[in-house]
C-alpha cells in the first residue's frame, strides 16, 4: 500500500479541538430519500465551516464513471465543478467543536483512503466516528422514521433495537472504514434512516432529521434540525395529498401500515421477513405504490414545473 499519509494535506494552524466527533457523510451508493446529503447539507449551511484537511481526489475518483459537470457558456467552457474530499471543522450549538467528512465516496484505493481516514483521525485524537447512511425500506411514510444503528461495541448504541438479522449488501467505504476502526479497537457507529422506498428517489427530510437526531444522541452535540423538520412536514402534506388522490393508493399504505404494525409488535424477525397474512410482500406494495407515486409526480412538484 502507498502512504497513507500522503493522500490528504492537514491545516498546519489547527485550534484546540479537545478529542472531536468525526462525521462521515460521503456521497455514496445508497443515499434513499437524499436524507444524507440533506443532513450534510444543513449542517454546511446552519454552521460556519471551515476546510481543514483535503484529500487528493485525483487518486481515489474514478472520472470516466462519474463524470464531473462543466459549464460552457457561447464559446467557451466557463465553469468545472470539480470534486472534492475534505474534513471540515464546525462547531455545534453549544459550540463544541466537531469534524465532517465530505465528498464523493472513493472509486480506488479503498483501504489506503481507510487508513489515511484512520490516521487523521487518530492525529486529530478523535473521540468517536460516525457515519451516516440511509436505505429504502418497505415502511409507510405514517408512521416514525426508523433508523438501524450499528457500531463497533453494542454499548456505543444501547437503546437502539436491531431492524435486520443477518444480510450480506454490497459494501460502502464508509462500512469499511467502522469495520477497520473497530479491528483497531477504536470507537466507531453509523446509522442507516429508513426511507419508504416509495419515495426514495425524492428528497425525504424527515429521515435527515432522524440522522441527526441520532447523531446528536449517541455523542451528545447539539445539531441543528429545525429546517429539516419543517420541510418534512410540507412533504409529508405533499404525500398525504398524492396517496388520497385513489383507493388503491391508500390500500396500499394502509397494507404498509398493517405490516409495520405486526413487526413493532413483535411478530416477526424483521420487517422485509414480517408475516402480514394475506397482505401482498413488501416488494410488491413498495413497487406499486412507487409507480403510482412516480405517475403523480414526486412530493414538492407544482403543477407545470
Amino acid at each position: 500500500m502507498l502512504d497513507p499519509h500522503e493522500l490528504y494535506e492537514l491545516s498546519d494552524d489547527l485550534p484546540e479541538l479537545g478529542q472531536p466527533v468525526l462525521i462521515q457523510a460521503l456521497t455514496g451508493f445508497v443515499d434513499a430519500g437524499n436524507a444524507t446529503r440533506l443532513a450534510r447539507e444543513q449542517l454546511l449551511t446552519s454552521l460556519d465551516a471551515r476546510p481543514v484537511a483535503s484529500f487528493d481526489v485525483d487518486q481515489l475518483y474514478d472520472y470516466r464513471s462519474r463524470r464531473p459537470s462543466m459549464t460552457f457558456v457561447e464559446d467557451h467552457w466557463e465553469e468545472y465543478d470539480a470534486p472534492t474530499l475534505r474534513v471540515h471543522l464546525l462547531n455545534d450549538d453549544d459550540e463544541t467543536p466537531f469534524l465532517l467528512l465530505t465528498g464523493p465516496e472513493p472509486d480506488l484505493q479503498w483501504e489506503r483512503f481507510v487508513a489515511a481516514v484512520a490516521g487523521l483521525a487518530a492525529r486529530l485524537d478523535v473521540r468517536l466516528t460516525v457515519g451516516l447512511n440511509s436505505i429504502p425500506m418497505a415502511v409507510p411514510h405514517t408512521r416514525p422514521t426508523g433508523v438501524t444503528a450499528h457500531a463497533t461495541r453494542r454499548e456505543l448504541i444501547s437503546g437502539y433495537e436491531p431492524w435486520l438479522q443477518r444480510v450480506q449488501v454490497p459494501g460502502t467505504v464508509g462500512h469499511l472504514l467502522e469495520y477497520r476502526l473497530g479491528e483497531q479497537g477504536r470507537d466507531a457507529l453509523g446509522f442507516a434512516a429508513h426511507v419508504p422506498h416509495y419515495v426514495a428517489q425524492a428528497e425525504y427530510p424527515a429521515a435527515a432529521e432522524v440522522l441527526l437526531a441520532s447523531v446528536s444522541r449517541s455523542t451528545g452535540l447539539l445539531l441543528p434540525r429545525d429546517g429539516l423538520r419543517s420541510a418534512a412536514e410540507v412533504v409529508r402534506v405533499e404525500i398525504d395529498r398524492q396517496v388520497a388522490q385513489t383507493e388503491d393508493a391508500a390500500a396500499l399504505v394502509a397494507a404498509l401500515e398493517e405490516q409495520y404494525d405486526a413487526f413493532a409488535r413483535g411478530r416477526g424477525e424483521n420487517l422485509l421477513a414480517a408475516e402480514a397474512g394475506p397482505l401482498p410482500t413488501a416488494d410488491e406494495l413498495g413497487a406499486e405504490l412507487e409507480r403510482f407515486l412516480a405517475e403523480q409526480g414526486r412530493p414538492g412538484d407544482t403543477p407545470g414545473s
